[in-house]
C-alpha cells in the first residue's frame, strides 16, 4: 500500500464531500449553506492542491488543474459573501452568486476525484 497514495485519495475526495455537503441545500435559503462547512471545503482543497504539487505526470497536471479551479471558485465563493455580508445586505442574487460558485467547485472537484479514480484503476499493481 502507498501512504501517499491514501492521503492524497483521502483529501481529494474529503474535498469533495464538504463542498458536497455546502452545496446540498435550497438555494434561495442562505441559512442552508453553513459558512463554517465553506471555510472548511477551503482548507481541505487547498491541502489537496499542495499534495498534487509533486506530480509530475501529465494525469498529475490535470489533477491540479481541476484543484486550482476549485479552490478559486471555493475562494470567490467566500469573498463575495464576505463582501455582502460586510458592504451591502445579502439579497437573493448574492445567495445564488455564492452557491452557483460553489456548485462550479463541486463540477472540478467530481473530476478530479474520477481521474484519480481512473489513474488508479489504469495502474499496475
Amino acid at each position: 500500500m502507498n501512504l501517499d497514495k491514501v492521503i492524497s485519495g483521502f483529501f481529494i475526495i474529503l474535498a469533495m464531500t464538504l463542498n458536497f455537503g455546502f452545496f446540498y441545500g435550497d438555494m434561495s435559503n442562505l441559512e442552508h449553506h453553513s459558512k463554517y462547512e465553506l471555510f472548511a471545503a477551503i482548507v481541505i482543497n487547498l491541502i489537496a492542491t499542495t499534495l498534487k504539487l509533486g506530480d509530475k505526470t501529465q494525469m498529475g497536471s490535470v489533477l491540479l488543474a481541476s484543484s486550482l479551479v476549485a479552490d478559486i471558485q471555493l475562494i470567490a465563493a467566500a469573498i463575495v459573501w464576505s463582501v455582502a455580508f460586510y458592504s451591502f445586505s445579502i439579497n437573493q442574487e448574492v445567495i445564488s452568486i455564492i452557491i452557483s460558485l460553489s456548485g462550479g467547485a463541486l463540477l472540478a472537484n467530481l473530476t478530479s476525484v474520477f481521474l484519480y479514480i481512473g489513474d488508479t484503476l489504469k495502474s499496475k499493481r
